[in-house]
C-alpha cells in the first residue's frame, strides 16, 4: 500500500515519467511527500526509493543535504531568523533571542503545541529588510520584536492562511506551463531510443 494519498500517488507517477532516468525524480518526490506531511517520514522515503530504484539511504542522504527538506518532525510554521552580517548588523542576533523567549524554545526546537520550529538561517536574500525573517520560506518582514510578536499573535490565530500555507507547500496552484507532451509520444520515442541503443551495441 502506498504511503502517498490517492492525488500524490498520480503526481508521483507523473513526476517519474516527466524524465528520462526515474532517480531524476528523487528530489521532487521528496518535495511532494514533504507537502503530504509536513516532513520525510522514514515510510516516504522508503517509498521514493522504491519508486526510483535507489536504497532508503541514498533518498535520506539527499533530503539531510538540503535546507528546505526535514526528516524529522517540525511545526507548521518554520519561523527562520537570518543571522548573515547585513542582518547581524542590524539586531538578528537580539531578534533571534527575543524569538526563542517569546516562543518558549530555543533554536532547533518546536513548541509543545507543535505550531511553530525555530531555526538560523543563513543569508535568505532579502538584504533591503534586515533582519530577514521567513516563515514556511514566505518573507514576511517582521524587522521588529513588535511585529514579530504580532505575525505570531496572527499565526496563532489562524490569520495569513493565504499568504503562508502549511510547511511543506511549495506552490498552491499547478504549472500549466513546462513540457507539454504527451505521454505516450515521450513512451514511443524512450522505446525507440532503447531499440537504437541495444542495436549499436
Amino acid at each position: 500500500m502506498s504511503h502517498f494519498n490517492t492525488t500524490n500517488a498520480t503526481r508521483a507517477r507523473q513526476l517519474i515519467a516527466l524524465y528520462p532516468e526515474p532517480r531524476s525524480a528523487l528530489l521532487p518526490l521528496c518535495h511532494l511527500a514533504q507537502e503530504q506531511d509536513g516532513w520525510l517520514r522514514p515510510e516516504a522515503m522508503a517509498e521514493i526509493a522504491e519508486l526510483v530504484g535507489v536504497t532508503a539511504a541514498e533518498v535520506r542522504g539527499t533530503a539531510t543535504f538540503y535546507d528546505m527538506l526535514h526528516t524529522e518532525p517540525i511545526g507548521r510554521y518554520l519561523v527562520s531568523v537570518c543571522t548573515n552580517i547585513a542582518c547581524i548588523l542590524d539586531g538578528a542576533t537580539e531578534l533571534l533571542s527575543h524569538a526563542e523567549a517569546r516562543l518558549g524554545v530555543r533554536v532547533g526546537a518546536t513548541t509543545a503545541d507543535g505550531l511553530f520550529t525555530l531555526e538560523e538561517a543563513e543569508c535568505l536574500a532579502d538584504c533591503d529588510h534586515p533582519p530577514c525573517v521567513q516563515v514556511n520560506h514566505r518573507f514576511v518582514r517582521t524587522t521588529t520584536t513588535e511585529k514579530f510578536d504580532e505575525l505570531i499573535d496572527e499565526l496563532k490565530g489562524g490569520g495569513r492562511a493565504e499568504e503562508i500555507p502549511p510547511h511543506g507547500t511549495l506552490v498552491r496552484i499547478r504549472r500549466n506551463g513546462g513540457l507539454r507532451v504527451e505521454p505516450q509520444r515521450i513512451e514511443r520515442e524512450r522505446a525507440r531510443a532503447a531499440s537504437s541503443a541495444e542495436r549499436a551495441g
